[in-house]
């Protein structure tokens, strides 16, 4: 998810079109307009929709932090391959990576993506050896079949999934 500070694009922007429409409102009472009311029942449909708008159940449940309990059924005993990757809530670069892989992989049916927090789940850092992060690895069969650390371009990114996608 982009972020903008520390609230995602969505909300950004719902705060945003509420702050409008309470001004409209506010002109609109002033001026005895019915403008006022269509401003607000513009954002309150708005803000409807978002909220009842279904997500994507598949890539919900893994892109969010999971940890070492759900960590073997799914990703090491997945039959889909996972891209795995280890992020901190302190570090920059993970926030940059992290939403990129969701963009990148999220058109993808057969390719899940699972973010280990590495703050909460010392187990798993210990257990794949991350020494930086972001660290992002390739899972396939329980096997780890590809990995790389830190910040890198959108056209490695690509690799790493076609690589993924093709051994299917």
């Amino acid at each position: 998810m982009t972020t903008i500070g520390s609230i995602g694009i969505g909300l950004f922007l719902l705060i945003i079109v509420w702050i409008v429409a309470l001004i409209v409102f506010v002109i609109g009472v002033k001026l005895q307009s019915n403008i006022s009311w269509i401003a607000l029942g513009t954002a309150t449909s708005l803000t409807l929709l978002l909220i009842i708008i279904p997500t994507d159940k598949k890539h919900q449940a893994l892109e969010e932090s999971i940890g070492n309990d759900e960590f073997l059924s799914k990703v090491m005993n997945s039959d889909n391959p996972v891209i795995v990757t280890f992020h901190a809530e302190w570090c920059e670069p993970c926030h940059i990576l992290t939403p990129k892989m969701k963009e990148l992989i999220e058109p993808k049916q057969n390719i899940d993506l699972a973010i280990v927090d590495v703050e909460t789940h010392a187990e798993l850092v210990h257990t794949f050896e991350v020494k930086a992060v972001p660290a992002v690895l390739a899972v396939r069969n329980g096997l780890v079949v590809d990995k790389f650390i830190g910040l890198v371009d959108a056209d490695m990114i690509e690799q790493l999934i076609d690589k993924l996608d093709k051994k299917l």
